[in-house]
């Protein structure tokens, strides 16, 4: 791995990931969530947070059948089919998370679709639960609504119907008693190229995006949103080292069996070292009140006080809007300091 500039170059990556509809969003710089810099280092296997649920994601998987079951009622949606109806159970492992395996570049997971007479695609569904029901004031969420239109455009069809339940917060304690109504669910229905006219546009910027960055192995600039993948980058976690394991267990020890001694010592003698603490600073305020403007030393009997000049200090960004910074100044080889972390 490489930084270069602001982003970083791998060999290009024997497999990645596709690009599915949670990340298309974020691809066309169309998700604040999220960042084409994290979905690179997603797709390449270059960094991955690793996953964890939440109350959100537990409270959305809880309360989607309940969704399902609500638009089928309400709307008489008997034509209505979940990934089970389609893959069968157990869809997740059948399809490894990817309902379109034909297609090299886009993938992922619909949520329902609507089928007609011949059980053809002719509407997705996708469902959403929030608490920020701000968020959906005015419209569906860009990067939500490009999840869907993308689905919707690998199953062949223009049709789209967002549903959104809006929870409070003891909605997420029990998310199992949840009953969707039509005080608290939404539905927005759009048609893809009529929401957006250049959805091709989109479609080829995403593909240049796989084709010139992530089959590359190139990444594209990071920002400060991106900083504390780049703090795990630029970390080398070393593992599976023989030697080093026995180093740093012997040390381990030591550091321990020293913190002990240090401990049993401190009670035994801290008052003198305080009280020589204080008179370290009275014996170098006495020798320092008695240095001329001429003189570098102050002695008395085998204590004494040297004075050095102050170190010069540079405007740096002053020489730098000079162009004078680079011209008269080198960089000196890197410094490692070893540092151990005290365990609370």
């Amino acid at each position: 791995m490489k930084f270069v500039d602001n982003h970083i170059e791998v060999d290009p990556p024997k497999r990645t990931k596709k690009l599915t509809g949670t990340r298309f969003g974020a691809v066309l710089g169309m998700n604040r969530w999220n960042t084409p810099f994290k979905v690179w280092c997603e797709m390449t296997k270059v960094y991955e947070e690793p996953f964890e649920d939440s109350i959100y994601t537990i409270a959305g998987k809880t309360i989607e059948p309940k969704q399902i079951e609500y638009m089928k009622k309400m709307y008489v949606m008997d034509n209505l089919r979940t990934p089970t109806d389609v893959f069968g159970e157990d869809f997740f492992n059948k399809t490894h998370g990817d309902f379109f395996k034909s297609n090299p570049i886009f993938g992922g997971m619909w949520d329902s679709i609507l089928v007609d007479d011949n059980e053809k695609p002719e509407t997705v569904l996708e469902f959403k639960t929030t608490k920020r029901a701000e968020d959906w004031k005015n419209d569906v969420p860009e990067y939500y609504a490009l999840q869907a239109a993308l689905y919707a455009y690998l199953l062949g069809t223009e049709n789209v119907i967002m549903v959104c339940s809006f929870l409070k917060e003891s909605d997420y304690s029990h998310p199992d008693k949840f009953v969707p109504s039509a005080e608290n669910t939404v539905t927005v229905e759009f048609k893809v190229h009529e929401r957006y006219p250049d959805f091709d546009g989109m479609l080829a910027d995403a593909t240049r995006f796989w084709n010139e960055q992530v089959l590359k192995g190139i990444s594209p600039d990071y920002t400060d949103a991106d900083k504390d993948i780049i703090k795990e980058l630029r970390t080398n976690y070393i593992s599976e080292d023989v030697d080093l394991e026995a180093l740093t267990k012997e040390a381990d020890e030591l550091i321990l069996k020293i913190s002990v001694s240090q401990m049993e010592l401190e009670e035994k003698i801290g008052a003198d070292v305080k009280r020589l603490d204080a008179l370290k600073v009275a014996i170098k305020e006495k020798l320092v009140s008695n240095l001329t403007e001429s003189d570098n030393h102050a002695v008395y009997g085998r204590w004494y006080v040297t004075r050095t000049p102050g170190r010069r200090k540079y405007d740096e960004k002053a020489l730098q809007a000079d162009g004078l910074l680079d011209k008269y100044s080198t960089v000196g080889k890197p410094i490692d300091t070893l540092k151990y972390k005290e365990e609370k």
